[in-house]
């Protein structure tokens, strides 16, 4: 090659913009529930970015990895929402889902004198702190009239609280799905109740502010697909079951039990979720989880929602 070519190559090449890496979306799950949806949809094929998964066994470690900016966005319930918002984390609510609340209930060991709501005064219930099941066992302690003093509380995740119940170190489990099917199915516990009349079914997928700022492509593209797979999933529980059970180690009996009576799937963001959300964060102040009233709408982020313009 000649000496002019080669030079005017190499200056061509130095002009070229260099190609940028692909971005990186650090993404929160729990019991590998999203990750196994979209595995099982096909969803995970041909993503323009890398996905660097982070597996939580709840929503409050989730919330507080959020709230630190150590993922970018991650799944967690109403309750969870509400309770990393009120403690400052700079996250907000991105896409919305429902599920039929029979996926929250409060357990009982097989033989226990417990039977109802009532029974419960008296006893010693585990949840974890802030989570849906927190707001579970509240909510249905004010429906029975009876005062969050009527109870003992002892908070710990769900691992711990699972054994605690199993040992008889606590009376009664206030907890969601995988956990409530795995125990009711292992350990042949009983609901004593459940979220139908007291939960929304809400949940949601939360993002940092950053990374809507930052990383907007990614995360719209990830919402799209996350939402393309829950839709999949209402008619394939147990091709998602399959999947998940490979993956969690999970039990595939337990997680078919998790989506059929799940019934997950993607809601927008409107005024009207946004009020439910209200009143469920107006609980948590009757019941002194949080300490001041707040204002949800905030927390919310409408321009990833399938309604939005």
């Amino acid at each position: 090659m000649r000496p002019v070519y080669a030079r005017l190559i190499l200056a061509l090449a130095a002009a070229l913009p260099l190609a940028a890496p692909a971005a990186t979306l650090k993404v929160g799950d729990q019991q590998l529930q999203t990750r196994g949806i979209l595995e099982a949809s096909g969803q995970l094929k041909d993503v323009p970015y890398q996905i660097e998964w982070f597996n939580f066994p709840a929503a409050q470690p989730l919330g507080e990895a959020l709230n630190a900016g150590a993922i970018d966005v991650g799944g967690l319930g109403d309750a969870p929402l509400i309770f990393a918002y009120a403690a400052g984390a700079k996250i907000r609510a991105v896409s919305a889902t429902r599920s039929t609340p029979v996926d929250l209930a409060i357990v009982v060991p097989a033989g226990s004198p417990i039977h109802s709501a009532a029974d419960l005064k008296g006893k010693h219930i585990a949840t974890t702190r802030g989570s849906i099941g927190h707001y579970l066992a509240v909510a249905t302690l004010e429906r029975a009239n009876l005062k969050l003093t009527d109870v003992t509380w002892s908070y710990m995740q769900p691992i711990d609280a699972q054994a605690a119940l199993a040992s008889g170190g606590v009376d009664a489990w206030a907890a969601w799905d995988p956990y409530v099917a795995l125990t009711e199915a292992r350990q042949h516990a009983r609901s004593i109740a459940n979220g139908v009349g007291v939960s929304s079914g809400l949940s949601f997928e939360a993002a940092t502010d950053s990374a809507i700022r930052d990383k907007r492509a990614e995360l719209a593209d990830f919402l799209r697909r996350v939402a393309a797979g829950q839709r999949w999933a209402l008619s394939h529980p147990d091709e998602v079951a399959a999947i998940q059970s490979r993956v969690t180690g999970l039990p595939a009996d337990v997680l078919k039990t998790v989506y059929r009576r799940a019934q997950l799937h993607p809601v927008p963001i409107d005024d009207g979720l946004i009020a439910e959300q209200q009143r469920t964060a107006d609980l948590y102040l009757r019941a002194d989880v949080i300490k001041t009233r707040l204002d949800v709408a905030p927390s919310f982020d409408k321009q990833f929602s399938p309604t939005a313009p």
